[in-house]
């Protein structure tokens, strides 16, 4: 029991604490980013009894189950809760924020997703689901939080729409198509899941650098204005 709790934890943990210390200037206060997995964590459970009344009510299949079960449910409602929970809050001020907490709300409910997996199915898939379901939540929330971020720092109305739009529809997308794949190309999901999550660690990791410049040319004028 200890061994499978531990290994359905272990990706989750690494990953936060990758994008985590990948803020180089202003780290966001750890307490708050806790609080934020936390909640992650919690959500699993609503999230999962809405799923199992669907599936008991409904015929779903194919790329309504991808999209709509999945993709839709489980990124609204990371995607409501960040907003409440963090978008609104004073230190939500800076272009990596909305990443970080982006990151970790998604990290918490990939987290007990993992957890809750491996106890029911055993640890033999331990290792398939850090390189695949856990990093993916993670790179869905990198670009959750990205539009957020700009979101929130726009000074444009019609910007600012578009870009808290981009935060929910962008990462539905990208959830729905990672399980299409796995539900709906059975045969040949490898083919296409590869290519997939290397196109999905190069677009998160290219947000990431985005929101480092930004933060770094806001950090330098900062400290200029200071020495002036």
């Amino acid at each position: 029991m200890f061994t499978i709790i531990s290994a359905g934890i272990a990706p989750g943990v690494a990953l936060l604490s990758f994008f985590y210390l990948k803020e180089k200037y202003k780290p966001e206060p750890i307490l708050m980013v806790l609080r934020t997995f936390v909640i992650g964590v919690l959500l699993v459970f609503p999230v999962m009894v809405l799923q199992f009344g669907i599936y008991e009510e409904m015929q779903v299949a194919g790329w309504m189950d991808a999209f709509f079960v999945s993709g839709f449910l489980e990124e609204f409602f990371k995607w409501f809760l960040l907003y409440f929970a963090a978008y609104q809050h004073i230190d939500f001020n800076d272009p990596y924020d909305g990443i970080i907490y982006g990151v970790s709300i998604s990290l918490g409910f990939a987290t007990a997703e993992n957890v809750l997996y491996l106890l029911t199915n055993g640890i033999e898939t331990a290792m398939l689901r850090a390189l695949l379901p856990v990093p993916s939540h993670a790179l869905f929330g990198v670009i959750m939080g990205y539009y957020l971020s700009r979101g929130k720092s726009s000074e444009n109305a019609y910007s600012k729409r578009l870009f808290l739009i981009s935060s929910l529809l962008v990462p539905i997308f990208f959830h729905g198509f990672y399980d299409y794949i796995l539900l709906s190309l059975v045969q040949k999901w490898m083919v296409f899941m590869l290519p997939f999550m290397i196109f999905l660690w190069w677009l998160g990791l290219r947000k990431i650098k985005y929101a480092q410049g930004v933060s770094q040319e806001k950090y330098e004028q900062q400290n200029h204005r200071a020495i002036n």
